[in-house]
C-alpha cells in the first residue's frame, strides 16, 4: 500500500542511497543514477517509502560530491538529468518517492560563480556572494584569524591578493554569503528546478552553518574554535558567529514557501547538529519540515541513553508540531552494526573509540560482530515501532559492518587528507565502500558493476562481504534482509494507516528494558519491549507479531526486541 497522503513523509521510511557506491550500471567503477533505476525493483521489495539520493550533481568530488559545482545538472560520471527523470519515474511507478540533497552552505570551488569571484577581485559583486576578507599582516600574508575548518587545518584560504575566503569544510568548498539576495535566489530556483522534475522533497545538508554573523566584532575577537554550539540563540553574550544562528530560519521559512507552491507541498529534512532543545525550530511546519534526530545515532548499546533520545525526539516532535524521525546510521558515521560491536563504554567517549579503532585499521579494540548483529536487530523493531520517519542507510539491511582496514592511499575522504599526521583521522570512506550483490566475486567486485568489463570500484571491498551480498541474503529467511523485509512490512501495515503519531510508555519501561505502547490498525495495541540486560524478560500477553531473536522459555533474550500486539 503506497503512502498518497501530502504529508506522507511525516511517518515515511527512507532509503538512503550513496549512489556512488550503490550499483554501476556502466562499468566506471562508480555508482551512477542508471544504477538505482535498475535496482528500483530491490528497493520496492524492501518496503521503504522514498529513497534520498546523496549528491549526484558536476562535482570536483572533492568530498563525495558534497563539493558541488552544478546545482542543476547531473555529473557525466554519474548520468545525465534524462537518467534522474527515468529513475524519479520509476520510483514513482513503483509507489516511492524521491529527495534529493541540497547543499547550500557552500559550493565548490569549480562552480562558476567561484571562478567569477577570483577573477573578479576584491570588493567585486561576484566576491560578494562568497565569505571574502582581507588577512591581517603588511600584505595580508597572514589569515584574517584562526578558526579551524572541520576537517582541519585552518578554515581561511588565501587567494594571492591579499584576501582570504572562508571554507568551513575542505579548501575547495568555499562558503557561501547568506546576506547577498543573488543566493536566495539561485537556491529558490534550485528547489524548484528539481522539483519541476520529480523531487517530493529535499534533504539539507549542514542546515544550522548558512547564516553568519562575521562582522559584528573584529574577526580576531572570535573564539578560534566556536564549536557547532547552540550559543548563538541562547542570549549569551559569548555569540557563535558560525552555527545555529537565529537568522538562519529566516532563509528557511524562505523556503517554506517555494515548497508551498507545489501540491502536495514539497519538504525538507533538515541535518542540523544542535542541541535538542533547538531542532524543533527547524523542524517546524513554518520552516523544513523534519530535522534529523541525531541524539538516536548517537546513543550507545545502553537502555538509558536510547530512552532519553526517544524522550528528546518526541519533545521536539511536539514543538515543532510536526514529526521526529529516527536514524542508525548514514554516510558520515561508522555504521552502527559495528559502533554496537565495539565496547559500549558513556557515549561522551564512545566516538573516540570508534574514530581509534578506524586509524588503527580495527586492530585496536575486538569488533564483537555477533553482538553487533544481535543489537542492530534490535534496534531496527525499536526504531521502527516509533512515531516519525525512520531513515536507513544503504547496506544497514545486509548487516554490513564498517570496513576499517582501507589502505590509506585508497582513501577519498578530504578528512584523511587534511588532517596532521599526530591528529589523524581516517574519515568516513569505511560506511561508503560500494555494496555487494553477488557473492561470487569472479569480476572483483561482487556484482556492483552490471558490465563483465569494467572498472575497479572506486573504494575496495573486502573479502568477507561475500557472506552478506544481496543473492546469500534474500536465500536465507534468518538473514538481516529477510528480517528488514518482515519488519517493514508489518510497520507499513499495522501501525503507519493509524495515523496515530502517539506514543505511552510501557508499565516495563524501566531498568534494562526500553518498551513503549502504540495503537494499531486492527484495534489492538502494539507493545514494543527491547531488553538491554543479561535477564530475560516476560513478554505481555498477546500475539507475539515478530522478535529479533529467539526467545527463551517464552521470554526475551539479552540484545532483544520484539513486538507484542495486545488487546
Amino acid at each position: 500500500m503506497t503512502n498518497a497522503h501530502a504529508d506522507w513523509w511525516k511517518q515515511a521510511v527512507v532509503y538512503q542511497v550513496y549512489p556512488r557506491s550503490f550499483y554501476d550500471a556502466n562499468g566506471d567503477g562508480l555508482g551512477d543514477i542508471a544504477g538505482v533505476t535498475a535496482k528500483i525493483d530491490y528497493l520496492a521489495a524492501l518496503g521503504v517509502d522514498a529513497i534520498w539520493l546523496s549528491p549526484f550533481y558536476p562535482s570536483p568530488l572533492i568530498d563525495g560530491g558534497y563539493d558541488v559545482a552544478d546545482y542543476r545538472d547531473v555529473d557525466p560520471r554519474l548520468g545525465t538529468l534524462e537518467d534522474f527523470d527515468k529513475m524519479a519515474a520509476a520510483a514513482h511507478a513503483a509507489g516511492m518517492k524521491v529527495i534529493v540533497d541540497i547543499v547550500p552552505n557552500h559550493t565548490s570551488t569549480e562552480h562558476e560563480w567561484f571562478r567569477a569571484a577570483l577573477a573578479a577581485g576584491p570588493g567585486s559583486p561576484e566576491r560578494d556572494r562568497y565569505i571574502f576578507r582581507p588577512g591581517r599582516g603588511e600584505h595580508g600574508e597572514l589569515p584574517p584569524n584562526g578558526w579551524k575548518s572541520t576537517f582541519g587545518g585552518p578554515a581561511w584560504e588565501p587567494v594571492g591578493d591579499g584576501e582570504w575566503y572562508l571554507h568551513l569544510f575542505a579548501v575547495e568548498q568555499a562558503d557561501l554569503n547568506w546576506k547577498n539576495p543573488e543566493v536566495h535566489e539561485d537556491f529558490k530556483t534550485t528547489l524548484r528546478f528539481w522539483s519541476d522534475r520529480g523531487a517530493d522533497g529535499f534533504r539539507i545538508d549542514v542546515a544550522h552553518a548558512l547564516a553568519k554573523d562575521i562582522d559584528s566584532r573584529p574577526l580576531e575577537d572570535w573564539p578560534d574554535d566556536p564549536g557547532q554550539s547552540c550559543l548563538a540563540q541562547s542570549g549569551s553574550d559569548d555569540e557563535n558567529p558560525l552555527w545555529d544562528r537565529p537568522e538562519v530560519h529566516d532563509i528557511y521559512r524562505e523556503w517554506r514557501q517555494v515548497f508551498n507552491e507545489y501540491e502536495p507541498a514539497r519538504f525538507a529534512v533538515g541535518e542540523a547538529w544542535v542541541a535538542p532543545e533547538h531542532q524543533w525550530m527547524y523542524a517546524s511546519t513554518d520552516e523544513l519540515g523534519q530535522v534529523f534526530n541525531f541524539e538516536f545515532a548517537k546513543k550507545n548499546w545502553f537502555a538509558a541513553d536510547f530512552r532519553l533520545a526517544i524522550e528528546e525526539g518526541l519533545d521536539a516532535a511536539e514543538r515543532s508540531k510536526s514529526t521526529t524521525t529516527w536514524v542508525l546510521s548514514n554516510h558520515d558515521v561508522p555504521r552502527h552494526a559495528t559502533r554496537f560491536a565495539l565496547p559500549q563504554v558513556p557515549s561522551s567517549t564512545h566516538h573516540q573509540i570508534a574514530t581509534d579503532w578506524l586509524l588503527r585499521d580495527g586492530t585496536t579494540y575486538y569488533e564483537d560482530r555477533e553482538a553487533g548483529t544481535r543489537r542492530s536487530r534490535a534496534a531496527l523493531l525499536m526504531e521502527l515501532g516509533l512515531p516519525g520517519s525512520v531513515y536507513l542507510y544503504q547496506g544497514e539491511e545486509l548487516g554490513l559492518f564498517e570496513v576499517a582496514d582501507i589502505p590509506w592511499g585508497a582513501l577519498e575522504d578530504p578528512q584523511a587528507q587534511m588532517t596532521a599526521h599526530g591528529d589523524a583521522i581516517k574519515g568516513r570512506d569505511g560506511c561508503r565502500v560500494p555494496l555487494p550483490w553477488t557473492s561470487l566475486d569472479a569480476t572483483g567486485d561482487f556484482g556492483f558493476s552490471g558490465p563483465a568489463d569494467h572498472a575497479a570500484p572506486h573504494l575496495p571491498q573486502p573479502a568477507w562481504f561475500a557472506q552478506f551480498a544481496v543473492d546469500v541474503e534474500e536465500g536465507d529467511e534468518a538473514s538481516m534482509l529477510s528480517f528488514y523485509r518482515a519488519a517493514l512490512a508489518l510497520r507499513r501495515a499495522l501501525i503507519v494507516p493509524t495515523g496515530d503519531t502517539s506514543l505511552a510508555w510501557d508499565e516495563a519501561n524501566a531498568g534494562d528494558v526500553v518498551a513503549y505502547q502504540r495503537p494499531l490498525a486492527d484495534g489492538r495495541t502494539l507493545v514494543s519491549m527491547t531488553n538491554f540486560g543479561a535477564t530475560p524478560v516476560a513478554l505481555p500477553a498477546g500475539e507475539v507479531l515478530i522478535a529479533s531473536a529467539e526467545l527463551v522459555d517464552g521470554k526475551l533474550p539479552q540484545d532483544a526486541s520484539a513486538w507484542i500486539a495486545c488487546a
